[in-house]
């Protein structure tokens, strides 16, 4: 299958792109504990990728803080799909799904996670969604980086 960069983070394929869109998968680990407990840190790294991946916000967030030990989860709807983030601080674990419909470049998950949330280890896949429904492949998942 030939690849052709069109832009940081975007691979072209040698198939008509027909899918739905792209979805990153991301696991932040050895994570500060207390950043994880605390809504406003886990809110400011949602902000920050919707500001800087241009989205659009539909309504209001929706953020649920768990009573001690417990973490958080934030759900955005956006106009191009959702992001989503759920903390685990017994486990030093955040976790964020973003799905986008809208063509666009990657963030920079691992900088902004360890910046943010102090992130020793940060995982990222990407998966092209709707794909092999409609060119009858395998759909497509690359960590964080690759091009092909």
């Amino acid at each position: 299958m030939m690849t052709t960069p069109i832009e940081p983070g975007i691979v072209e394929t040698d198939r008509t792109h027909v899918g739905a869109g792209r979805e990153w998968i991301v696991d932040a680990s050895g994570c500060s504990r207390e950043r994880l407990r605390s809504l406003e840190s886990v809110r400011a790294v949602c902000e920050r990728a919707v500001r800087e991946l241009e989205l659009q916000v539909v309504g209001q967030p929706l953020w649920r803080q768990f009573p001690e030990p417990g973490g958080v989860t934030g759900l955005y709807l956006l106009s191009e799909s959702h992001l989503a983030c759920h903390t685990w601080p017994e486990l030093g674990l955040a976790t964020f799904n973003l799905f986008s419909c809208r063509r666009r470049g990657d963030w920079p998950w691992s900088d902004r996670l360890h910046e943010m949330l102090g992130a020793e280890s940060v995982s990222v896949r990407i998966a092209e969604r709707g794909v092999a429904v409609a060119t009858g492949g395998s759909p497509v998942i690359r960590p964080e980086g690759a091009t092909a």
